[in-house]
């Protein structure tokens, strides 16, 4: 059974406190996982986590802030150390490259992994190779060049037994049928829309350090789950807005007007030693269902929008989000 999930590893601001480690997402994905602004401390996380280096097929760095960044040395070189066996994208603003490479080379290690390195120069498709899915860039608003990423699978279809087998249909024909949207059968043509139903495609988005900007609702839109930062609360949009980032409002603002179904908020500023403000704040603006990501929790992607029977793992009994993981 494929799994998607996120798994948090931190979700701390500038500043890590005792309870939240800098960034650091992974993204399972079935047999992908991607890596998000992996800050300091991300290796260890990692381990707390249960997460292995050979998980890891890509990673994606929004910018060049400390928070976000200082964790690669160890992350790269401990998918050398591991001898990952595949390939590992690596995607970044390529007005940082000068960060990349000091950062990817901050000390000696024997390179045994092949690391890809993508710079980004502007909004759009990203290549990912060997992957069910599309990889996006945009550009965000803040004080160094800073892209977000969204994650989208293509849309199919089902196929319903029912009315294959009132057809007469199987075997071959349905592959014939699956592969050309239409086949020939006792002299009608039966098309691949009678015989099944839509399935959507389900998408993620990642929306780190930014004000509010086109590119934020850009990404947001229609996301099954969007893991966006809320640095601050309202009553400090002035400094929100100083220092290019979002308050838990806007965030929940954004993810109601985009239609975003589970919204996890992040990157908190260590000014807020208790988030049951943000809440508060999102719960105003958004009524779906609202994560306060803690380091080393997992949200699962929600169930597809139709036709799906997968079981909803367990939530915590405080509302706070989904259960812990296993240890």
């Amino acid at each position: 059974m494929s799994q998607r999930e996120l798994v948090v590893l931190g979700t701390a601001s500038q500043v890590p406190t005792r309870h939240r480690n800098h960034n650091g997402y992974l993204l399972r994905w079935d047999g992908e996982g991607l890596l998000f602004d992996p800050g300091e401390g991300t290796q260890r996380q990692m381990l707390q986590a249960g997460v292995s280096a050979t998980s890891i097929t890509r990673i994606a760095v929004t910018h060049f802030h400390g928070d976000h960044c200082l964790g690669l040395p160890g992350v790269i070189q401990r998918i050398n150390l591991d001898r990952v066996p595949h390939p590992v994208d690596a995607y970044y603003p390529a007005t940082g490259e000068v960060f990349f490479e000091r950062l990817r080379n901050a000390s000696a290690f024997h390179e045994t992994a092949e690391l890809r390195p993508r710079p980004i120069f502007e909004s759009g498709p990203l290549e990912a190779p060997g992957a069910a899915f599309t990889l996006d860039a945009v550009r965000l608003s803040h004080p160094v060049e800073s892209f977000g990423y969204r994650l989208t699978e293509p849309s199919g279809s089902r196929l319903l037994p029912d009315r294959l087998r009132a057809l007469g249909l199987g075997g071959p024909a349905v592959g014939r049928l699956q592969k050309e949207g239409r086949i020939e059968l006792d002299g009608r043509t039966v098309t691949l829309d009678e015989v099944s139903v839509a399935k959507p495609g389900q998408r993620f988005a990642f929306v780190m350090d930014t004000r509010l900007c086109d590119g934020v609702g850009e990404l947001a839109e229609g996301a099954d789950l969007l893991a966006i930062e809320a640095t601050f609360l309202e009553r400090d949009a002035h400094l929100a807005e100083d220092h290019g980032h979002l308050t838990a409002a806007q965030a929940a603002r954004v993810a109601t007007e985009a239609g975003v179904r589970t919204l996890v908020l992040t990157h908190f500023s260590q000014r807020y030693p208790d988030l049951g403000e943000h809440l508060a704040e999102a719960r105003k603006h958004f009524d779906g269902e609202l994560v306060i990501a803690q380091d080393l929790v997992r949200v699962p992607v929600p169930p597809r929008r139709a036709d799906d029977h997968s079981p909803v793992p367990p939530r915590r009994a405080d509302g706070q989000g989904p259960v812990p993981p296993r240890r």
